[in-house]
């Protein structure tokens, strides 16, 4: 396939195409703030000049910071609302009509988490925000059914994998967040993510999951199938009425995606 990736930091992004580039593939990139639709309208634009049509939509960016729910300042809320679900929402309005338009198979790509299916204490809009994009998901799957597309969706719910969004807060925007102080739940979090992140899953093998998913149709991509029961037990709680159980995931990891 042709290739456009979007980041906002251009470093990074100018690594990554020149890697694909040197290794054969078609691919450009596009620094983009997803939180801005005018630049979110700017690469679909960008990337239909560029090959004329979109056939697979990944809504990947992500980013968390933690604390007590009543801690995390209105700022902080917005900003991650804006990258998780926000940005979801926009690629979603801004991509989809001209793919339809298309009238060609095609996939939209969703990233949530196991954060999406569960609940947990200092993550509170992370966990807000990856539960609006598994619901958006499954009615934009209903949304493309009744509406006769040949588009399918696919909702990427990984618990750890080996990435940086313990450290995404480098992008936090600067002169309006609160300070940087780390309620102390939260630290113990993100230490004890720092240290595991290494023998976490490799995002190839996200990427593996999630290419067989585009392949075969597949909505749901539970990479971290050990850790179904933490999603079966908060299910069996609605169903019997009674208080959230506090779950752990396998080997006392920590749920993130």
């Amino acid at each position: 396939m042709k290739l456009v990736l979007a980041d906002i930091e251009e470093r990074p992004l100018d690594g990554a195409v020149n890697a694909l580039s040197t290794a054969g593939a078609d691919a450009i990139g596009v620094v983009t703030d997803v939180t801005k639709t005018d630049q979110l309208e700017a690469l679909a634009d960008k990337s239909y000049e560029a090959y004329g049509a979109v056939h697979v939509l990944c809504n990947n960016a992500g980013v968390g910071v933690g604390g007590p729910a009543w801690s995390i300042s209105k700022e902080d809320w917005d900003w991650i609302l804006n990258v998780n679900l926000n940005a979801v929402i926009d690629g979603i309005r801004i991509f989809v009509p001209r793919m339809i338009d298309q009238d060609t198979e095609g996939q939209i790509v969703n990233t949530a988490s196991i954060a999406g299916l569960t609940s947990a204490p200092s993550m509170a809009p992370y966990f807000v925000s990856k539960h609006g994009v598994v619901t958006l998901s499954e009615c934009l799957h209903h949304d493309l059914q009744m509406a006769g597309s040949k588009l399918r969706v696919s909702v990427v719910c990984p618990g750890w994998v080996n990435t940086q969004v313990i450290e995404s807060d480098r992008n936090r925007p600067s002169g309006r967040l609160k300070d940087d102080e780390v309620d102390p739940l939260f630290g113990m979090v993100r230490q004890a993510m720092r240290s595991t992140m290494p023998n976490a899953m490799p995002p190839s093998e996200v990427a593996d999951l999630v290419l067989d998913a585009v392949r075969n149709n597949k909505f749901y991509v539970l990479p971290h199938q050990t850790w179904k029961p933490m999603i079966e037990t908060r299910v069996q709680d609605i169903l019997e009425e009674r208080d959230p159980t506090l779950t752990q995931p396998p080997n006392s990891e920590l749920g993130l995606g």
